[in-house]
C-alpha cells in the first residue's frame, strides 16, 4: 500500500535558483541566472510552466545571489503552484542548497531541478519508473550526439553503472539535470560537510551503495548556461507547446 499512497502525493519540486550566471555575464548581468530573459520572460518561466502543467503543486526555489530579484517576481504563489524559498546567505553549492531545501519537502520524494536547465521530461513518468524500481534516486538521462560539454552516464539495466568524465566521450546519455530522490536518502545528505557538490560529493560517490536509477527521455533539452545556448533560447522556447 505504501507505493500507491505515493503515486497519489502531489509532487513537489526543488529549483536551484541562485546562480550567478559567471558565462553569461556577456548578455546578463544584473540578475540571477534563472532570472536570465527568454523572449520578455524570465528563463525560471519557462521551466515553471512546464511543473504546472505536470501537475507540481509545490515549488521549493533554492536562492543565494540577488535572491531578492526572484522573491519579488513570483512572491507565493504561480499559476496555482505554492512558491517557497530556501535562501542561502552564503553560496552552499549545489548540495548544501539542496540539502537545506529539503527541510520543507512535505512529500515522500522530491523533484529537484537545475534552474538553469531546461529538459522537459515526463515527471509522472519518471515517478513511475522510480518506484517501481524500488529506486532511492532516479536520474534523467538525455542522448546527446555531442556531450563533451557535459560527461556522461553508463548504465546497465537502467541502473547507473559509471560517471565519465567530459572529456571522455563524445555520443552518449548526459545528466540531464533531474533527480528524484526519496525523503529516506535525506540524512545521507547530512553527513557531508556544509556546503558541497549535489554531483561530485554524493551522486558520484554513492551509485554503488544506493538504487541508483537512470530514466531515459527523448524530451526537449536547453541549458542556457553558455552565451550561444542562451541565443538559441531567445527562438526556441517561444515556440514550445
Amino acid at each position: 500500500m505504501e507505493n500507491v499512497k505515493q503515486h497519489t502525493e502531489p509532487l513537489e519540486a526543488v529549483i536551484l535558483a541562485g546562480g550567478m550566471g559567471t558565462r553569461l555575464r556577456s548578455v546578463i548581468t544584473d540578475v540571477p541566472k534563472p532570472m536570465a530573459p527568454i523572449a520578455g520572460r524570465p528563463f525560471l518561466s519557462y521551466i515553471l510552466d512546464d511543473l504546472q502543467a505536470q501537475g507540481i503543486k509545490r515549488v521549493i526555489l533554492c536562492t543565494g545571489y540577488k535572491h531578492e530579484v526572484v522573491e519579488n517576481h513570483y512572491q507565493d504563489s504561480y499559476k496555482g503552484m505554492e512558491i517557497v524559498y530556501s535562501i542561502e546567505d552564503t553560496p552552499l553549492g549545489t548540495g548544501g542548497a539542496i540539502r537545506k531545501a529539503l527541510g520543507q519537502v512535505k512529500a515522500p520524494q522530491v523533484i529537484i531541478l537545475n534552474g538553469d536547465t531546461m529538459f522537459r521530461a515526463d515527471l509522472i513518468e519518471m515517478r513511475e519508473f522510480h518506484t517501481g524500481n524500488g529506486a532511492d534516486m532516479t536520474i534523467a538521462l538525455k542522448k546527446m550526439e555531442d556531450s563533451q560539454r557535459y560527461g556522461v552516464v553508463e548504465t546497465a539495466d537502467n541502473k547507473v553503472v559509471r560517471f565519465c568524465e567530459k572529456t571522455e566521450s563524445k555520443a552518449g546519455s548526459i545528466n540531464g539535470g533531474i533527480y528524484m530522490l526519496n525523503k529516506t536518502m535525506f540524512p545521507e545528505l547530512e553527513k557531508l560537510p556544509e556546503k558541497f557538490s549535489f554531483e561530485k560529493e554524493f551522486m558520484e560517490p554513492s551509485y554503488k551503495d544506493i538504487n541508483m536509477m537512470a530514466y531515459e527521455s527523448d524530451a526537449y533539452f536547453i541549458d542556457i548556461g553558455i552565451p550561444e545556448d542562451y541565443e538559441k533560447a531567445q527562438h526556441e522556447l517561444v515556440t514550445l507547446a
